[in-house]
C-alpha cells in the first residue's frame, strides 16, 4: 500500500452510517463513498476482515476482503482512506463494504489500550492528542466548546454587536482583582503585563462611539489551579451603551439558553452532581440579603471578623472588610446556589467600576451569575463619571495599602478617556471555560481546556 500525498473529497462516517442504518439487514447501497480515518479495531474471520474506522464524526465498521484488495497489512492506529458502499450486515451492523483501501499514515508508537482508552488523568492532559484519539467523550467535549463560542458570537452579532480586538500586552493591568504575569519589552525598555481582563480597553471603545462591542479573548492571571481556576483562560466580554445591569441580566440568560439548545439540545444539565435547568428567568437575590440570611452581613469589620471566627472560618489571610466579606460569600452563599442564580447589588468596596444603586450609595449595580455553586459571569452598570472613577481608584489604593495585593492599581489614561463622556453602559464578562464545564457536565476546568497549563516534568 502506497502513501499518497492527498485524499480529497471524503465523506464523514456519520453520513455513511445514516444511509447504512436505513438499509435492510444484508442489503447494500449504490452510492460510492470515500472515507478517511484511523483504524482502532480489527477482527479477522476467514477471508473477511472487520475493521473499525474512526473519524471526528464517529465510528463505522469496514468489511474488507484482503484477497480482493491485494492484501491488507495494517496496525491498530494506522490512518487509512477507503472507498466503498454502505451496507448493513445480517446482524444489523451499519458498515462500509470496502472496494479500495489506501494507507495514509503509518503509526510508529503503540496506542494505549484501545478498549479502555487513555484513563490516566495526568496523561490525558499532557498528551491531549492521545486523549482525543482514544476517548470519544473528549472529542465531543472539544466540539461542544467550539459550538459554545460559535453560538455566543452568533447571538451578539445578531444583536448588532461588533467583535473587536484589544491589547494582550498592556502597560497597566486592570479590570479585575488579580495578580498579573509580568514580562519585558526590549523595544520599549519597560515592563508590560499580560491582560487580566479586557474591560478598560473595551470601555474606551464605548467612549469612542462604537456603542456595542465584544471580545472573545485569552486572559491571564498569575494564580493557582482549582477546579474552576486556570492561569490562562478564555473570556467573553461585551459592553453595550444605553443599557444597564437589568438589560445585561436578560442578555446573559438569553445567550446561555441559546448555547444550551445548540450544544445539548435543551436547558437541563447535570453539573457537579446536581440536576439544573438553565432556562430563564433565573432566580435573583441581593448580595446583602444573601449574606444576612447566614448572619454575616455587617459593615463593621471587627464585628464581621468576630462572626466569621464564631462560625469556624479561618480569616488569617483577610486584611480588609472587603476581603472578609468576599470570604464569607464564598463560604456561606456561593456553594448553596445550585440552580442558576443572579446575585446583585454588591458593596462599592468590592466593585470599583460599577455605578451606585439609586437607593443606596454604598452598593453598586453589579451582579454575578452562579450555577452549581460556581460563578461563571460578572457584570456591571458601568461607572461613567471620570471624577468618581478617580476616587474609586484612590479607594482601591487604600485597600492595597491595607493588605489586599489584588486591589485595582489605577489607570490615569482610562480616567482621562472617561472625562470625554461615556454613555450609560452595561457590561459583562463570562468565562467560556466555566460555561463549557456546565454544559458538558464537567467537574474540572482542565477537562474543557485542550492544553491546560501543567508543571514541567523534570
Amino acid at each position: 500500500m502506497s502513501l499518497p500525498k492527498r485524499f480529497p473529497d471524503r465523506a464523514e462516517v456519520s453520513t455513511v452510517r445514516t444511509e447504512a442504518e436505513r438499509l435492510e439487514p444484508g442489503g447494500a447501497g449504490t452510492t460510492e463513498y470515500r472515507l478517511a480515518g484511523r483504524i482502532l479495531g480489527r477482527r479477522d474471520l476467514g477471508k473477511l476482515m472487520f475493521l473499525d474506522l474512526v473519524d471526528r464524526s464517529g465510528r463505522i465498521q469496514l468489511l474488507a476482503r484482503p484477497d480482493e484488495l491485494g492484501g491488507v497489512d495494517l496496525d491498530l492506529g494506522d490512518v487509512v482512506g477507503v472507498t466503498g458502499v454502505a451496507t448493513k450486515t445480517k446482524r444489523g451492523e451499519p458498515s462500509l463494504a470496502v472496494r479500495e483501501l489506501q494507507l495514509l499514515a503509518k503509526i510508529r508508537a503503540p496506542l494505549p489500550d484501545t478498549f479502555h482508552g487513555l484513563t490516566d488523568v495526568e496523561q490525558r492532559y499532557r498528551r491531549r492528542y492521545l486523549d482525543l484519539l482514544m476517548n470519544e467523550e473528549s472529542r465531543r467535549d472539544a466540539i461542544l466548546r467550539a459550538r459554545v463560542v460559535t453560538e455566543a458570537r452568533a447571538h451578539l452579532d445578531a444583536e448588532g454587536f461588533v467583535e473587536v480586538e484589544t491589547p494582550i500586552l498592556q502597560p497597566r493591568y486592570g479590570g479585575a482583582f488579580a495578580e498579573p504575569f509580568v514580562t519585558h519589552s526590549n523595544l520599549l525598555d519597560q515592563d508590560v503585563y499580560l491582560r487580566i481582563a479586557d474591560e478598560l480597553y473595551l470601555k474606551r471603545l464605548i467612549v469612542g462611539g462604537l456603542e456595542k462591542v465584544y471580545e472573545l479573548s485569552k486572559d491571564f492571571r498569575n494564580e493557582g489551579y482549582s477546579y474552576k481556576h486556570s492561569p490562562e483562560f478564555t473570556q467573553l466580554e461585551w459592553y453595550e451603551a444605553y443599557a444597564d445591569y437589568r438589560d445585561t441580566m436578560e442578555r446573559i440568560e438569553a445567550l446561555v439558553e441559546r448555547a444550551a439548545h445548540a450544544t445539548i439540545g435543551g436547558t437541563k444539565v447535570t453539573f457537579r452532581g446536581h440536576d439544573v435547568d438553565l432556562a430563564p428567568p433565573w432566580h435573583r437575590v441581593r448580595f446583602p440579603d444573601a449574606l444576612d440570611a447566614h448572619g454575616v452581613w455587617t459593615r463593621d469589620s471587627d464585628e464581621l471578623h468576630a462572626r466569621l471566627q464564631e462560625k469556624g472560618v479561618d480569616t488569617a489571610h483577610d486584611n480588609t472588610w472587603a476581603q472578609l466579606l468576599d470570604h464569607a460569600y464564598s463560604v456561606f452563599v456561593e456553594p448553596e446556589l445550585i440552580q442558576p442564580t443572579i446575585v446583585y447589588d454588591w458593596p462599592i468596596e468590592m466593585s470599583p467600576f460599577a455605578r451606585t444603586t439609586d437607593d443606596d450609595e454604598s452598593l453598586v449595580e453589579r451582579f454575578e451569575t452562579v450555577v452549581g455553586g460556581m460563578e461563571f459571569s460578572n457584570a456591571f452598570s458601568e461607572l461613567n463619571d471620570s471624577e468618581e472613577q478617580a476616587a474609586r481608584f484612590s479607594m482601591q489604593e487604600e485597600e492595597r495599602a491595607a493588605g489586599d495585593e489584588t486591589a485595582e492599581a489605577g489607570d490615569p489614561d482610562y480616567v482621562e478617556a472617561l472625562s470625554y463622556g461615556m454613555p450609560p453602559t452595561g457590561g459583562l464578562g463570562v468565562g467560556i471555560d466555566r460555561l463549557t464545564m456546565v454544559l458538558a457536565g464537567k467537574d474540572a476546568i482542565r477537562d474543557v481546556i485542550l492544553f491546560p497549563v501543567l508543571r514541567q516534568k523534570e
